[in-house]
C-alpha cells in the first residue's frame, strides 16, 4: 500500500510542474491598471507615471494606490515581462532613501543609465535591481524587480 501511495505522489507531483495552468498563462493573472491610473494621475501630489504603451510581451498583474504607514502617496504597478521576470512601477512622496530601501532591500548604488535623454540611478539589492530618479520636486520613481536592467529601461521608455 505505501509502494502505491509512493507511486501517486510521483504522478501527481510531476503532472503538477509539468501542466500549464487552464489559462494557458502559466498562473499570470493579468489586470487592467488604465482606469486606476488615471485616478491616482488626479491624487497624486507628484507626477505620477505608467506605461504607453505596455512594451510587446509584458502583462501587468498587480496596481494600486493609496497612502503608506507614514501618510505618503504610494503608486505600484507590476508586471510579468517577456522573459518571464517581475518588474514594477513603485512612486511615492516620502523621502528617496527610503522609497528606494523599502522597494530594493540592501540596494547599493550601482552606476547610471541613460533613457531617451534622461539619467536613471541603477541600484543592485540582495534579490531586486532598479533604476531610480525624482518624480517631479515632491517624488521619487523606482522601477524595480527581478527584471535585467535592459528590461527596466524598457519599461522607462515606455513611461508617459
Amino acid at each position: 500500500m505505501v509502494l502505491s501511495m509512493a507511486a501517486v505522489g510521483i504522478v501527481v507531483t510531476v503532472a503538477y510542474f509539468s501542466i500549464p495552468s487552464a489559462d494557458g498563462k502559466n498562473g499570470v493573472h493579468p489586470v487592467q491598471y488604465q482606469v486606476e491610473l488615471a485616478s491616482a494621475k488626479r491624487a497624486a501630489p507628484y507626477p505620477l507615471v505608467g506605461p504607453q504603451p505596455l512594451p510587446e510581451g509584458w502583462q501587468a498583474t498587480s496596481v494600486s494606490y493609496g497612502a503608506s504607514d507614514k501618510g505618503h502617496a504610494v503608486w505600484h504597478l507590476g508586471f510579468s515581462t517577456a522573459s518571464g521576470q517581475y518588474a514594477a512601477i513603485e512612486q511615492s512622496d516620502g523621502k528617496p532613501d527610503d522609497v528606494v530601501a523599502k522597494n530594493v532591500p540592501g540596494g547599493k548604488p550601482d552606476g547610471t543609465a541613460t533613457v531617451d535623454g534622461q539619467e536613471w540611478q541603477r541600484v543592485q539589492g540582495d534579490r531586486y535591481r532598479a533604476l531610480t530618479r525624482p518624480a517631479g520636486s515632491t517624488g521619487t520613481t523606482v522601477l524595480t524587480g527581478t527584471a535585467s536592467y535592459e528590461e527596466l529601461a524598457q519599461l522607462a521608455q515606455s513611461l508617459k
